[in-house]
């Protein structure tokens, strides 16, 4: 068979998608970020409040990170006190469900 016969090439992995996946499973406080929103709750100083050991620098990190990706939407009202909210965005549903159904593959591995 020669180059030119060869009708399929080399599959690689897609890698902004990847890093992706990878950054948020790297950050232990994401996936708890996404059930906090998921509750309604949507501002820092509660999700901060609802979750023991998740410090305020940490989180704001892990909001930043996300709102990079495009997972998270960042709302800053004009106000005194400021005051910040966070929503998932239409990208993001998109991306949790993919998050939801590596989850759904875990738990039939594990039942194996």
């Amino acid at each position: 068979m020669t180059l030119q016969e060869k009708k399929i090439s080399r599959k690689l992995a897609p890698q902004s998608s990847a890093r992706m996946v990878e950054t948020i499973y790297g950050c232990k406080w994401s996936l708890t970020v996404y059930q906090l929103l998921k509750a309604g709750v949507n501002r820092p100083g509660e999700m901060v409040r609802q979750v023991e050991g998740l410090s305020t620098k940490v989180l704001n990190q892990c909001l930043k990170r996300n709102v990079e990706f495009g997972i998270l939407d960042k709302h800053v009202f004009n106000e005194l006190p400021p005051r910040v909210e966070y929503k998932v965005t239409p990208f993001g549903e998109k991306f949790l469900a993919i998050l939801d159904q590596l989850e759904a593959l875990q738990n039939d591995l594990d039942a194996l």
